[in-house]
């Protein structure tokens, strides 16, 4: 513990920015050593190759267009790499630091609550979407799945659908009092927002009021974004404009939450 504080506690005469590089410099070094979040990297392509052994998942069903079950489940898989990325890891790693003290000695130092944000967040994404590339190589090459057709769009959906998990995450990170607190809440938003991402029944097979309601959501619109790049279109601005939205929106309320204690 007395590790993890001396870590985190960058040099108080320093500039905004070589503070900024110290709690970068600083978290990467004990994300590294923490074997959960390898875990949480490696159990998206995991899940993925596990679902390919189901016989049924790899034939062809007409009513899917010629597709096969798994050829849906990757871009599920990819989002499951970042909601988990958001919604169980970060949340209690952030809230930890509040219980430990970590962040109180922070706070007297040049580094302010968006520097610390932005450091987790860029390196939970990091992490996400490593383990969203692993995902769509065990897919590619493991299950014979077609990487996607409109690659650029399909890039685009997956930054901007990182950002917003990461920012839903860090807001509550900001609300949660206790590691205990952010796990509750983080896992009580992480199964509504795996059945956004079509995990349990795809959204293009949800009741039209249903998906309507699922497309507003920053998981529901990735879902179908990722889909509609994977098939070789443009995503809808409509779906970006709503994954921007989100990011932008959570991003701002976790900074104007944010507590040092």
């Amino acid at each position: 513990m007395t590790g993890q504080t001396t870590l985190l506690a960058p040099e108080t005469g320093g500039r905004r920015r070589s503070a900024r590089a110290a709690v970068l410099r600083a978290e990467a070094r004990l994300y590294r050593r923490d074997p959960t979040n390898l875990l949480a990297i490696a159990l998206p392509p995991a899940l993925l190759l596990v679902l390919g052994q189901v016989p049924m998942f790899r034939e062809a069903e007409a009513d899917l267009g010629g597709l096969r079950v798994i050829d849906l489940y990757v871009p599920v898989v990819v989002l499951i790499a970042l909601v988990t990325a958001g919604l169980q890891v970060l949340p209690p790693t952030l809230t930890g630091y509040r219980e430990l003290g970590v962040l109180r000695r922070m706070s007297t130092t040049p580094v302010r609550p968006a520097t610390l944000l932005s450091a987790q967040m860029a390196l939970n994404g990091a992490a996400a979407l490593l383990s969203a590339l692993l995902s769509l190589a065990v897919g590619r090459w493991a299950l014979d799945v077609a990487l996607p057709r409109e690659a650029a769009g399909y890039a685009l959906v997956l930054l901007l659908a990182a950002v917003a998990c990461l920012a839903l995450g860090a807001v509550v990170a900001a609300l949660a009092r206790t590691a205990k607190h952010a796990s509750g809440i983080g896992t009580a938003v992480y199964f509504p927002a795996l059945f956004c991402t079509g995990l349990w029944i795809p959204v293009r097979s949800m009741p039209d009021v249903l998906a309507d309601v699922v497309a507003y959501t920053p998981f529901g619109a990735a879902a179908e974004a990722l889909d509609r790049a994977a098939a070789g279109g443009w995503p809808a601005w409509s779906q970006l404009a709503v994954l921007v939205g989100w990011g932008v929106v959570a991003s701002a309320a976790a900074v104007r939450w944010f507590r040092w204690e």
